[in-house]
């Protein structure tokens, strides 16, 4: 039965690997492709597989090259405020755009901001990616074609926790896009984990428990690095090194309820990731950060994927950006 649903993946995806052009790229492919990353991105990395995404920065689906010389001809305004974009799990960058809507494009018009999306493979480990991500953005920093007066990055759901491991590795390695000014923007990032990945693992360790069932655990261990990571989200030493520089630190959580409870709280959560992780509130499970509430937001009557698209949203993007 495995190497028959085997045998049927591979002649699904045989036309995936014989259309790789860019002029034949198409926003159905690429989503197909960053919803196979997420679940199988690691085993595609390790075994070099030519459907594994690489981490690039693009624009309007295109590879930036970071050469000084090619980003002046790509931008030809770059402008002083670059506003890197990083995606969530399963999703690419073209994926911003959502209900005609594309928060980059939308800040870059009000405020004047360059907008440059991340493109990478989300089922590898958030650690890897984060280390990678630095190293990336030192490059961009690097080859910017004007002086750079802001450095701004707006993450959604693991995007955020990237974004964390990448200030983390860029600290320890010196880099100097660390140092400068700018905001760390976070929508529905799932500070404190993920329930839904908890309840797979509980699920799976279930399975493990009984012999007639255990060879269907092999299945439920396909969850990718990414996934797995996000059953905590951040380590405590992750959390101690972003409590240091919180004052950068910008969170908005989405509630499908429409309004608060009684007592004024918000509860509940988008779909995915409860109000209290996406906020980095106290709870049971771990402390959270000490934040002003001015720079925690809720957008109530809204999904996890329409952190993306709300008009609620990107008013208070643009509050907070604006000053």
């Amino acid at each position: 039965m495995t190497r028959g649903v085997g045998f049927g993946v591979d002649a699904l995806l045989a036309p995936l690997a014989n259309n790789p052009t860019p002029a034949q790229l198409s926003a159905r492919r690429e989503a197909l492709l960053a919803a196979l990353n997420g679940v199988l991105g690691d085993h595609l990395e390790a075994t070099a597989n030519p459907l594994a995404i690489p981490m690039r920065f693009r624009q309007a689906g295109a590879t930036l090259d970071l050469r000084r010389s090619a980003l002046r001809r790509a931008l030809p305004t770059p402008g002083t405020r670059p506003l890197v974009l990083v995606h969530g799990l399963c999703m690419n960058d073209l994926q911003w755009r959502r209900g005609g809507h594309d928060h980059g494009a939308a800040l870059s018009q009000a405020l004047g901001y360059t907008p440059v999306y991340l493109h990478y493979n989300t089922g590898r480990s958030i650690q890897a990616n984060g280390a990678e991500f630095a190293e990336r953005l030192q490059e961009l920093v690097d080859a910017w074609p004007s002086r750079i007066d802001e450095l701004t990055i707006l993450g959604h759901s693991m995007g955020g926790l990237v974004t964390h491991a990448a200030c983390r590795h860029a600290a320890a390695a010196g880099h100097d896009w660390a140092g400068l000014p700018g905001k760390r923007v976070f929508l529905g990032t799932p500070h404190q984990g993920a329930p839904l990945e908890r309840a797979g693992e509980w699920f799976n360790a279930t399975l493990g428990r009984s012999p007639y069932l255990s060879p269907f655990q092999r299945l439920g261990n396909l969850r990718s690095a990414g996934i797995k990571d996000l059953r905590e989200g951040l380590d405590l030493a992750a959390a101690t090194a972003l409590a240091a520089s919180s004052d950068r630190l910008h969170l908005v959580a989405a509630v499908r309820r429409s309004g608060p409870a009684t007592d004024g709280r918000p509860r509940g959560g988008d779909g995915l990731v409860p109000v209290e992780s996406a906020l980095a509130l106290d709870d049971e499970r771990a402390p959270g950060l000490d934040l002003p509430e001015a720079r925690r937001h809720v957008a109530w009557g809204t999904s996890h994927l329409d952190l993306l698209s709300s008009a609620d949203v990107h008013a208070r993007l643009s509050d907070w950006l604006a000053r």
